[in-house]
């Protein structure tokens, strides 16, 4: 029995360079399920990505891995450099084929629904951060971003290009731009660390909003202190205060001291993203 991909309607332009196309996944030319492919271009490379794979005739035949492998020959069509697949933490199977395709998890999407604004803690305060400051802050947090980028298999290059474009996409009027919060956190007048949250970071099955944290940057000499937490509790009150009431994050695998902070803090693990070179 063959299984292959059949286009299951025209192929669609992404902002930016990217494209999308969703395929039926055919048994001897019959429908048994669909699967979604898409792409980001970053620079001079492009990132692919697998989505909605779903065997709806024959689980448990092996259609799922074929249809997998021939998505990533589209992928590899399209000049992807990796691929990426992102797993809801209940789906056990999907993450158990991911892993036997050669795919690792990268990072963890978590997320807690918010309560009552958290108290700020006693000789802490916040401040926006301002134009003057803006570029050295930007600066300084995409020095560390590379740095993950890397380790999850960019090269130097890619995670350059990665970080520029998502800059550009993310603070479009830098430290002006709408519905996102950069915040500077003191500790008695002394900058210890920042935080950069966007108000519009999804939505919930419901429609309702989902804030995002995009980094949370403490200052190396005054780690080990609280001003990590301090700085999640700074997100869920702005969030709180622009009306939105779910908080999600993406955490490295390899962070495990931050997964402790979140996980203390209330977020659980939502879905697992997971990635391999083509």
């Amino acid at each position: 029995m063959t299984t292959t991909l059949r286009p299951a309607g025209p192929e669609e332009a992404l902002p930016g360079g990217g494209r999308s196309r969703r395929w039926l996944v055919c048994a001897n030319g019959r429908p048994v399920g669909t699967v979604q492919t898409s792409s980001t271009r970053f620079g001079s490379h492009q990132v692919g990505r697998i989505d909605a794979l779903e065997i709806t005739d024959g689980r448990r035949r092996g259609r799922g891995t074929v249809a997998a492998l021939a998505a990533e020959e589209v992928l590899r069509g399209w000049d992807c450099a990796r691929a990426e697949v992102t797993v809801p933490v209940e789906a056990t199977a999907a993450h158990a084929l991911a892993l036997a395709l050669g795919y690792t998890e990268t990072s963890r999407k978590l997320a807690k629904p918010l309560g009552q604004p958290p108290i700020t803690a006693a000789g802490l305060t916040t401040r926006p951060i301002d134009a003057a400051e803006f570029p050295d802050w930007l600066a300084a947090i995409g020095v560390e971003y590379r740095s993950q980028l890397v380790r999850t298999g960019l090269t130097e290059h890619q995670a350059a290009e990665r970080s520029a474009v998502d800059d550009a996409r993310l603070l479009p009027q830098q430290h002006a731009t709408a519905r996102v919060a950069l915040r500077r956190l003191l500790a008695h007048g002394e900058p210890v660390g920042s935080v950069w949250v966007a108000f519009d970071g999804g939505r919930l099955p419901d429609g309702s909003p989902l804030g995002w944290v995009m980094n949370v940057e403490v200052a190396e000499h005054r780690r080990g202190h609280g001003f990590g937490r301090e700085l999640m509790l700074t997100a869920e009150r702005e969030c709180l205060a622009a009306g939105v009431h779910h908080l999600g994050l993406n955490v490295y695998t390899d962070n495990t001291v931050a997964i402790r902070l979140y996980e203390s803090l209330g977020y659980r693990t939502t879905r697992r993203v997971l990635s391999k070179s083509l």
